[in-house]
């Protein structure tokens, strides 16, 4: 069965999740976003009304959405196996970027906000880390762990795998993933029943 085509909107929206991986937030403008996405500029405001911040939260939620299906099926498997497959979407994502691509909700999260209100892209990315924290805690405490030492773990998890991937770009090198993976995976089997 063959996938169904994106919508000009999906397009957009990716297209705006990519650019910010590779740029940033405030270096990523909706005209070179409607180009990446070989989609109309009026489109894009079109469907982007609001504007840029409109399209940045709906590209953090895309990204936020395609991790957390990932992480939701692999982790049916247990949390090491859970652990796996989100370090290997990074790594996937930092090597065929060949060291240009990071994530999208983490370039959102650390540049500084326009004005003094908390921006909508920047709640977003609060709730994707979030949704990725609940996923992991919940399968470490479904093996054993502890309801705090699972909720503290989850963190660590996505804390050191953004860090991680951030110091892959900067480094060129797979090397902090295989590091971090090593002692995420150590830190699971120490703190689960099986």
């Amino acid at each position: 069965m063959s996938k169904p085509t994106p919508t000009p909107r999906e397009r957009i929206v990716a297209g705006a999740a990519d650019m910010i991986s590779r740029r940033g937030l405030n270096a990523t403008s909706i005209r070179e976003t409607a180009k990446h996405a070989r989609a109309p500029l009026g489109s894009t405001y079109h469907y982007f009304p609001d504007g840029k911040q409109q399209l940045a939260t709906e590209a953090v939620r895309y990204t936020g959405e395609w991790i957390a299906r990932t992480l939701r099926k692999e982790l049916e498997a247990g949390p090491v196996a859970g652990l796996r497959a989100f370090l290997g979407l990074w790594r996937g994502i930092v090597v065929d970027s060949d060291f240009r691509a990071g994530c999208p909700v983490l370039a959102v999260a650390i540049e500084e906000p326009p004005s003094d209100e908390t921006p909508a892209a920047l709640v977003a990315a609060a709730d994707v880390f979030t949704t990725w924290e609940g996923l992991l805690a919940d399968s470490l405490r479904a093996h054993g762990a502890e309801p705090a030492q699972a909720a503290q773990l989850a963190t660590l998890t996505v804390a050191a795998v953004e860090g991680t991937v951030a110091m892959c770009r900067a480094k060129r090198s797979t090397q902090p993933l295989d590091h971090t993976a090593d002692q995420l995976r150590a830190l699971i089997l120490a703190t689960t029943t099986d």
